[in-house]
């Protein structure tokens, strides 16, 4: 812990004297690189954003590129989640290193599939060991649309498998990462295409003693199963980004809806069923994370189900006496109509 915050100080201030030193990962191999990124629609927020010299800026209205300064490694995976007052939502057109970097290149569409400009929060991170790290349980795919992957890690050291089992429709098995059952931990889903507008969810998940099962589902503008390629990530009492303790702020939720049961809905500091969720409105949800609000930290939002729901934020998050207050997540029919869908929703900090 302290040696986290002596780094982050030492970030503050290299950049109040204008030569800003990039902050390697303090986390071992969990990840070899990691980095978020929270763009209100007009700037980089420094709340959300990890390490601090990353950068955003659009390329085209509704097109943007995305900065992870230091943090260039090979494979992984990024979600995006896009904030915005109006059904919108995010997806990753392409990433991967560039020099020291790691670039990644997002579009955001308004209903409908038109490009339109939007704020949004993106995570980028990379694991390749070791994996004999004590506590939870994580892993993740970046998947074509075939089944075939891109790139993958177990942090049991298994091996991921990912089948299509229908258009717009992937069965991701994730061996040795088992739990109690029958529905343990979060993911999220996210696609990943450079020419067309798609979104991905997570249909349903099982959870037993030897794998996760996660079933994701991707679509088009009109709401049609669409084949993509996409990632998807499974943490269990770990960060979406794979390490635990430290960081200890983070933390789950799963709206079914209503607030799913303890072990999807987790919190480091408090413990499980403790995060709690609040009717904002149809397809609002205030979400709060008691004693995990820190800055800087990243909230990515998945929709779950069976149609082709999307969940973004209405807004960016704050911290208000010592935890993470989301108002709100909102969630949208793919007209654009709001609706009670469900979600899943992580919060995670670098402390």
């Amino acid at each position: 812990m302290t040696r986290i915050r002596t780094r982050l100080l030492a970030v503050a201030a290299a950049a109040a004297l204008g030569s800003l030193a990039v902050v390697a990962p303090a986390h071992a191999a969990v990840p070899d690189a990691f980095g978020f990124v929270l763009w209100n629609g007009s700037s980089v927020v420094p709340s959300g954003t990890f390490p601090a010299a990353s950068t955003a800026g659009p390329i085209v209205p509704g097109r943007y590129k995305v900065v992870f300064a230091g943090q260039a490694t090979k494979g992984g995976v990024v979600h995006v989640t896009a904030i915005n007052g109006a059904p919108h939502w995010c997806q990753v057109d392409a990433f991967g290193p560039s020099g020291t970097n790691e670039v990644a290149q997002l579009s955001c569409y308004k209903a409908g599939g038109a490009l339109d400009v939007s704020g949004f929060s993106v995570i980028f991170d990379a694991s390749s060991g070791p994996v004999a790290v004590a506590g939870g349980r994580f892993g993740y795919v970046d998947s074509t649309a075939t089944g075939a992957l891109v790139s993958q890690f177990n942090s049991a050291g298994a091996v991921n498998a990912v089948s299509h089992t229908g258009v717009g429709q992937w069965i991701v098995k994730l061996p040795g990462l088992g739990t109690p059952g029958p529905i343990d931990g979060s993911a999220q889903a996210t696609a990943v295409n450079p020419s067309l507008p798609a979104r991905c969810k997570v249909g349903k998940w099982a959870s037993n003693t030897s794998a996760q099962q996660v079933l994701v589902l991707c679509f088009d503008a009109t709401g049609a199963p669409l084949d993509t390629r996409f990632t998807m990530t499974y943490q269990y009492q770990r960060s979406l980004y794979g390490p635990v303790a430290p960081p200890k702020a983070f933390g789950y939720l799963f709206n079914v809806p209503p607030v799913g049961p303890p072990p999807a809905n987790f919190n480091f500091v408090t413990g499980p069923g403790t995060n709690t969720l609040t009717p904002a409105g149809t397809g609002l949800s205030l979400v709060r994370f008691p004693a995990i609000g820190v800055s800087p930290d990243d909230i990515q939002v998945t929709a779950t189900g069976g149609t082709s729901d999307f969940c973004g934020l209405n807004t960016l998050w704050g911290h208000l006496g010592g935890d993470t207050v989301v108002r709100d997540i909102n969630c949208f029919t793919n007209a654009g109509v709001p609706v009670n869908s469900g979600f899943l929703i992580s919060d995670n900090g670098v402390v």
